[in-house]
């Protein structure tokens, strides 16, 4: 990773651009479903729950942070998951509402080749950009938050959920109609998975820039020279003590800026 300072910036991604938030593309992101980067080790639903209330947290956010030095991690990304509820980050305790997460992988493994993806669209955009079911290696994901979902619906089969709170929730949204419509029909067409619920926190990409340098309006300046910042930070606080000073003791007679500049020269 380049050195130095790196600030991140949430920006919206329409659907015909949502595939560079899947697992492929190594994506930054907020919200939505987690885009897995390895498939080993994975928190399971009782990692995921809230240390203070026991409720399932949401996935708030992921950052791609690879170490390209270290053969171990040359796939990096930090998955961070919060509390729906409030009143969770007011209540003590040992375990708070939030979630920590490293998921990681060496540059050659049975997942991603090792050379980096193409910054295209992939062939079927629409299809690669659907929330998936299911992992590569067979596991079930939550219909609901996209995470392990090992308990599956009882009467379709079908689906999996983390617990059976995103299960009765699914429920409500409509996979009882969905449900029946596939016992009935076969289709699992019936049953796809929505984009978005009202778990999720809304999903936006991170873009990540480096922070720009320091000392930009005066190329004069050295942003190595301590002294002359040291200086240039004495200047400031002495012009504005002067300012301080001129504004509560002449206040019937305000200086002129002329007058004002003059006496900074003078000084």
């Amino acid at each position: 990773m380049a050195a130095g300072v790196e600030l991140g910036f949430a920006a919206a991604v329409g659907p015909a651009e949502a595939w560079r938030l899947r697992s492929a593309y190594f994506p930054s992101k907020v919200g939505g479903r987690p885009a897995w980067l390895g498939e080993a080790g994975l928190p399971g639903p009782t990692a995921l729950r809230c240390g203070r209330c026991q409720q399932p947290c949401a996935f708030l956010l992921q950052l791609y942070a690879p170490l390209r030095d270290r053969p171990d991690a040359f796939h990096r990304t930090l998955f961070v998951f919060a509390c729906r509820g409030a009143a969770c980050y007011r209540l003590p305790g040992p375990r708070g509402p939030l979630c920590v997460f490293r998921n990681q992988l060496p540059r050659r493994n049975s997942i991603y080749p090792e050379e980096p993806p193409p910054e295209e669209p992939p062939p079927d955009p629409a299809a690669a950009a659907g929330p998936p079911r299911r992992l590569r290696g067979g596991a079930a994901l939550c219909r609901i938050c996209g995470c392990l979902g090992p308990h599956a619906c009882g009467r379709c089969r079908r689906v999996g959920y983390c617990g059976p709170e995103h299960q009765a929730l699914d429920w409500r949204r409509g996979h009882r109609r969905s449900c029946e419509q596939h016992a009935a029909s076969g289709d699992g067409s019936v049953d796809a998975i929505p984009e978005h619920n009202e778990f999720l926190f809304p999903e936006y990409e991170i873009l990540i820039e480096p922070e720009e340098p320091e000392f930009l309006a005066d190329s004069t300046v050295n942003p190595n020279d301590e002294q002359g910042a040291v200086e240039t930070s004495k200047d400031l606080k002495e012009q504005e003590e002067f300012r301080v000073t001129s504004s509560a003791g002449e206040r019937l007679t305000k200086p002129q800026p002329q007058e004002l500049l003059k006496r900074l020269l003078l000084q």
